[in-house]
């Protein structure tokens, strides 16, 4: 959603009409309400099994038909929906599909119009995969949003924190994701001993499933709990922010980790599918630490407090890129999809 939110305002500003779609899972409807995104919520998520997320996808599909047809756009724009770009294939409007995990599977026998990744993917030789080729973009897509951040302290007050604290912001591993590794769950959970165990330390945990992984966290650590060395927000929180005031992020997904290397604050990840170019590429310029072994977190990991005097770092931001690839459709629909 913060990815999604600059480029409806360029849109927007560019004289475009649009409608944004969502799904009820994983916070996606709160965050597009926290970022004020007008959307309609189609669909949930349909967990780990592998024939209920094909099936997951034709009945989102459906779900999406009535209110795309009735639209009748003229390009469709998704990160990583599978079921826009079938749809989208369908109804032959051409589909501007973004990614920057280049494991993630594709459908087969279908072609989005365009594809947009990071620089670090987009010479992978997947351009075979889209009609129109793969246009790349330099940096992360969260620098995309990154570069405009502004630091909110009331969120401290909020969560009942300390600048004496140690703050660590976590993330739980996606465990309805086709990609999950079940080592990453063994990682979180010593994660979670070990901070708990390490003086000063405060642990923010952003859960995935809010209310199965509330009841979950609370259940297997209730001291920590109680004592607010866990905290788990009661509504859902601006992620940058959130990292921003943390002297320490590790989290077994991928935006999350990349939001923190675009603001240089330390980050470790914990998950353990295959690891993609844009985490390659953190993981060699010293922004990300990859944990693969659970005897790595007691010396790999540093609970202490970092300088949060240094402003928000301001690097050259992607946004123009992607969004001359987005026009370039724009421009020829029709064609696109010939």
């Amino acid at each position: 959603m913060p990815f999604f939110a600059p480029i409806v305002r360029e849109l927007e500003n560019g004289g475009h009409d649009l409608f944004v779609t969502t799904r009820d899972c994983f916070q996606v409807r709160e965050l597009a309400e926290l970022h004020q995104l007008q959307h309609r919520c189609v669909g949930t998520h349909y967990g780990a099994n592998k024939a209920l997320k094909v099936l997951g996808t034709l009945w989102r599909a459906l779900q999406l038909a009535p209110l795309i047809a009735r639209e009748r756009p003229d390009i469709s724009l998704s990160h990583g929906s599978r079921p826009l770009v079938l749809l989208s294939a369908l109804l032959r409007i051409p589909t501007v599909y973004m990614f920057d995990y280049e494991f993630a599977r594709s459908l087969p026998l279908v072609k989005p119009t365009l594809g947009i990744a990071p620089d670090v993917i987009s010479d992978r030789g997947l351009a075979s995969q889209f009609r129109r080729g793969l246009c790349g973009y330099s940096g992360l897509k969260e620098d995309v949003y990154a570069g405009s951040f502004h630091p909110d302290p009331s969120l401290l007050d909020e969560l009942q924190l300390s600048s004496s604290d140690i703050i660590a912001t976590i993330r739980p591993p996606a465990v309805e994701a086709h990609y999950h590794n079940p080592e990453s769950e063994a990682l979180f959970t010593e994660v979670i001993e070990f901070l708990g165990r390490t003086p000063g330390v405060r642990m923010v945990i952003v859960p995935r499933n809010e209310k199965r992984e509330k009841d979950a966290f609370r259940r297997q650590w209730p001291q920590w709990c109680s004592e607010r060395r866990i905290i788990i927000p009661d509504r859902v929180v601006g992620g940058l922010n959130l990292i921003w005031h943390s002297d320490l992020v590790v989290s077994g997904g991928g935006t999350m980790n990349r939001e923190a290397a675009a603001l240089r604050v330390p980050v470790y990840s914990i998950f353990r599918g295959r690891i993609g170019a844009v985490d390659a590429y953190l993981a060699n310029q010293g922004r990300l630490t990859l944990i693969s072994r659970v005897e790595e977190i007691s010396t790999t990991i540093r609970p202490i407090k970092r300088d949060k005097s240094r402003s928000v770092p301001q690097e050259n931001r992607p946004l123009t890129q992607i969004m001359a690839g987005i026009e370039s459709v724009l421009s020829a629909p029709c064609s696109s999809q010939s």
